[in-house]
């Protein structure tokens, strides 16, 4: 599937609220409410929207602890491993790198406590052969703005 300019336009309504009902997108691209399901359907269908949601505060949920952790992992087992940690509850991101790592992992949590409990959990897998863990600090940007991702791209 090739992306049109109203497929952008809608990626980029949605972007900025999952919520937009059928009509008011309709009415904000001057465009049926027919043509734009036709649109959305394709959309999903290849897998250009993998789903709607809440955008959550988890700072006002409690959960102010999130941790950057490197791993090295040994050799021919990192998706096995990458697998098991992505399966916990605080785990919000698990990523492949270049460098003297091989995956990092991102985690919330509500307590240093339960940071200390994944890491000690993470580093007695058997082929982890080491962690190095980073406390953020401080959020200055978290996610990313495809309005102006694909304004961008268009200069």
């Amino acid at each position: 599937m090739i992306l049109d300019d109203l497929d952008l336009q809608i990626l980029q309504k949605l972007s900025e609220d999952g919520r937009r009902s059928l009509r008011s997108l309709a009415e904000d691209l001057d465009k049926s409410p027919t043509t734009i399901k036709k649109h959305l359907d394709e959309l999903e269908t290849n897998g250009y929207i993998k789903g709607y949601g809440a955008s959550l505060n988890y700072s006002k949920l409690g959960y102010t602890e999130i941790a950057l952790i490197e791993l090295t992992i040994d050799k021919g087992k990192m998706l096995e491993i990458e697998m098991k940690i992505s399966n916990n509850p605080h785990v919000f991101g698990v990523f492949d790198v270049t460098g003297e790592y091989d995956a990092v992992i991102l985690a919330r949590f509500k307590t240093k406590k339960e940071l200390s409990e994944l890491i000690k959990e993470i580093n007695s897998v058997e082929f982890v052969l080491r962690t190095n863990t980073h406390i953020i600090l401080n959020v200055i940007k978290d996610g990313l703005d495809f309005t102006r991702l694909i304004e961008q791209e268009t200069k």
